[in-house]
This record gives C-alpha cells, structure tokens and sequence, in this order.
C-alpha cells in the first residue's frame, strides 16, 4: 500500500511544468499563449530584479574608485579596470584564503551529509524505544539560537586547545550538524518503501547494508540538497570563522574580504572584485546543482 502511494504520489524527476502554463488539449496556440504570457512577463521583471545587486556588484568590480557610486550609476564601466582583479592578490592573501575555504567547506560539507543521513536513517528507518522523543527533541533545538551556545561552545573549543584552528568549524558537521537538515533527510526517508527493508533483511541484509546498497542509493535527491545547503553555509559562513579565527593565513574568504576596510577607509573597487571571485563557486554550483536541488525540494516537501 505505501509503495502504491508512493508511485502516485511522486512526481517526475525531471518535475512538472505549473498547471497554470500547462496547455489544454484542442486549445489554439494563440489563446494558450494570451493565458500564459502574463505569468512569463511576471518572472522576467522579478527575475531582473533580483539579479540587478549582482550586476552592479560585477559592474563595480571593473570600476576606478571614483565611479563606484557616481549618481545616476553608470553600469558600463569606462575605462573597463581588469587590474582590479590581480591586484586583489597582490593586496592581501587571496589565494591562501581560497584554499582554507575549500578545505573547511569540503570537509564540513563531507561531514554535513555523512552525519545528517546517518542520523536521518536511525530516527526514519529503524525502531527502538524514545525514537519520537527524541526526535522531537532535535527538531527543538532549531528554536535555539546560535548565539544562545556561543559562548559554551568557545569555552569547551578553547579547553580543548582548538582556537585558531580550523577544528571548530569541521568537526561539529561531523556530529550532526544541522537539525534541519537531519529533518529535511529523514522526510525524503519516510516515503521510501519500507518493504524494501523488510525483504533485505529476509535475505539476511545486516542494518548497515540495507543503509547503503537500499536506502541511500534511492536518496541521491536528498543528499543533494543536504551537500547545497551545507556548501553555501559553510562558503559563505563569516561569524564562525570571525569567533575562532585569529592568524590572517588562516582567514577563509569572508574574512579576507574584511581585510578591505579599514577605520579609515574601504577598497571598494577591490572589494567588489573580491566578492565576485567569492561568489563564483555558489553561482556554478547552482547551475551544475539545479536539478538536484528542485528534485530534493519537491520530494521532501511532499507527505506519503
């Protein structure tokens, strides 16, 4: 019965156009597209509204310092200045900041979707005594804030010798990380055939091998948007970095970006370059990511 829902109820993986761009049969071509263009000319203004902030941050990246907020803007730079880009390496340690992104963010990622799946699987999959309690009590925790467990987290990070190391931003991914994103997981786990499980183990399947040969393979999805979420919060995670780091060679990039302001001053026309090169990574993962990412949305998002 929960196998036949399942297959009713999932949608494609390749998604479903909205209903209201759907075109009727026997419907001319000429009314479908008098219904529908108003809901494209819609998400055409939104969508150029929305990228106008990256626009004029690539803008101001190629800009001299006196054109940054000349008024009315000027979104066409003239003269066009390339050397905004190689001099941000010759201003401050980029390059050693790009590196400690990608390690931080790769292995907090890793531990992200590692920890969060096996959580998932243990509070969807299996039964045993407390389960709901407990899982309520972890859905709990995302009302805490962050800050409320500041500062009992830096004392415990400095009573372990972990300041200025890159310790306290990784290992806590690796012992659950998120609460959201254990639930976000274990909601995609919930609409897996149970039967599955049931015949893996007749045929003397252990716990762990129904985990990785039945359920994660089906769940590629869900770790998908696991790995975004994780991904972007790590790359673009400022306050982590800001409490436990204190050697420049060991900023990641929105500490480097910091280096540009000053009491006195701030770089602007670097800083804007700076932040494109930043944000490049988000921006490709998104386009490589996006089937992956809606996929996961939609099939979590949906109750079995």
């Amino acid at each position: 019965m929960q196998g036949t829902m399942l297959a009713e109820s999932t949608p494609s993986p390749e998604g479903t156009p909205p209903a209201a761009t759907l075109r009727v049969p026997g419907e001319p071509l000429g009314k479908h597209l008098r219904r529908t263009w108003w809901i494209y000319l819609i998400l055409v203004i939104v969508g150029a509204l929305l990228s106008l902030p990256l626009l004029w941050l690539l803008s101001s990246s190629l800009k001299s310092e006196g054109q940054i907020f000349v008024v009315p803007p000027q979104w066409i730079p003239k003269p066009v200045q390339w050397s905004n880009y190689p001099d941000v390496f010759h201003r401050i340690p980029f390059g050693r900041g790009w590196l400690n992104s990608i390690i931080v963010t790769s292995l907090a990622t890793l531990g992200q979707v590692v920890s969060a799946s096996l959580v998932a699987f243990g509070f969807a999959r299996l039964r045993f005594p407390g389960r709901d309690a407990l899982f309520m009590v972890l859905i709990a925790t995302v009302m805490i804030p962050y800050h409320v467990t500041l500062i009992p987290s830096y004392v415990l990070f400095r009573w372990l010798g972990w300041l200025d190391t890159f310790l306290p931003l990784i290992v806590p991914s690796w012992l659950g990380g998120s609460a959201f994103l254990i639930f976000l997981v274990r909601q995609f786990y919930m609409r897996l055939s149970f039967e599955l499980d049931d015949a893996a183990r007749v045929d003397g399947a252990s716990t762990w091998q129904v985990f990785t040969h039945i359920v994660l393979p089906q769940s590629k999805p869900a770790i998908g948007v696991v790995a975004i979420f994780a991904f972007l919060n790590h790359w673009n995670d400022f306050f982590g970095p800001f409490i436990y780091l204190n050697s420049t060679e060991k900023y990641t990039l929105p500490l480097m970006l910091r280096l540009f302001q000053s009491v006195e001053s701030t770089e602007w026309a670097m800083l804007m370059a700076a932040s494109v090169m930043t944000a490049i990574p988000c921006i490709v993962l998104y386009f490589i990511a996006q089937r992956y990412f809606i996929q996961g949305v939609v099939f979590t998002g949906l109750k079995g």
